[in-house]
């Protein structure tokens, strides 16, 4: 059962960009809730695009009374900007951040003052000192623009000695390849718990584009199976649901702390999974 693992279960969601975005939001929410997550985040744009929205989201998620993390990106943000913005958190009653280097979109001059996320990481605890619960990102599978694993372990043991309390992993659908890096970071001195990031799978060829922009690697025999349903949505839904919920099977009965969800704003795909878990 998913509730007797120490993190439980969370959810992303992103920032809507239309009222009706918005009011169907709030619906999607209202049906998560009933599998009673630990919190929900949400995401924050390339060089902080969507930093209002971020907010207006956060407060509307929060309106139902659960925790809730805005993901916080130092690309494109100078320190003043980024104390201004743990401020106004602060004064507004939030206490949990994702931190993240975030990625920087296309020409746009500086990276701003901050280059990575250990010291974004740093930063918060400087300002607000143990205020936020910081969760940091994690590559199973390696960071896309890393010159190697070795490297990448590096920089992820960083930002956790920085201050960060959880980490959350990019998704993958090679349960060995987070077990691996697990393991490695253990050995490293890691503790905080790292919690798995799990796509539904819906549509190939937007999972396809999601996954060759992060990295994500899509198993052969998942890939060729999604090409042959062709337009087949249905089928494409019932066959990720399927792989979905043996990948969460593998995690959890292999010791994960929890699950994390990235929704793209949708409930049924991850009910779906929640149910075969159950």
């Amino acid at each position: 059962m998913v509730a007797s693992h120490p993190l439980g279960i969370s959810f992303e969601f992103f920032p809507p960009n239309t009222e009706v975005g918005r009011e169907k939001l709030t619906g999607v929410r209202d049906a998560l809730l009933e599998r009673n997550p630990r919190f929900f985040s949400v995401t924050y744009g390339a060089g902080g695009s969507t930093q209002g929205r971020t907010l207006s989201t956060v407060n509307q998620i929060r309106e139902a009374g659960i925790t809730t993390a805005p993901h916080l990106s130092c690309i494109g943000s100078d320190k003043d900007e980024l104390r201004d913005l743990l401020a106004q958190y602060r004064e507004q009653g939030i206490d949990s951040l994702v931190a993240l280097r975030g990625d920087q979109p296309s020409g746009m001059g500086g990276v701003g003052e901050l280059r990575y996320a250990n010291e974004l990481v740093e930063f918060i605890r400087t300002e607000t000192g143990n205020h936020f619960e910081i969760a940091v990102a994690a590559y199973p599978e390696t960071h896309p623009q890393a010159p190697n694993f070795e490297q990448d372990l590096e920089n992820f043991v960083r930002k956790v000695k920085a201050g960060a309390n959880l980490a959350i992993t990019q998704y993958f659908f090679n349960a060995d390849a987070y077990f691996y890096f697990v393991e490695r970071v253990r050995a490293l001195g890691v503790e905080v718990p790292i919690v798995p990031g799990i796509m539904p799978i819906t549509n190939y060829t937007k999972l396809a584009r999601f996954s060759d922009a992060c990295g994500a690697e899509i198993p052969r025999w998942i890939r060729k199976q999604l090409e042959a349903y062709g337009d087949d949505n249905q089928a494409i839904a019932d066959y990720g649901t399927e792989v979905i919920s043996h990948l969460c099977r593998q995690l959890l009965d292999g010791g994960a702390p929890g699950l994390h969800f990235y929704t793209l704003n949708q409930a049924t795909p991850c009910l779906r999974i929640l149910d075969n878990l159950d």
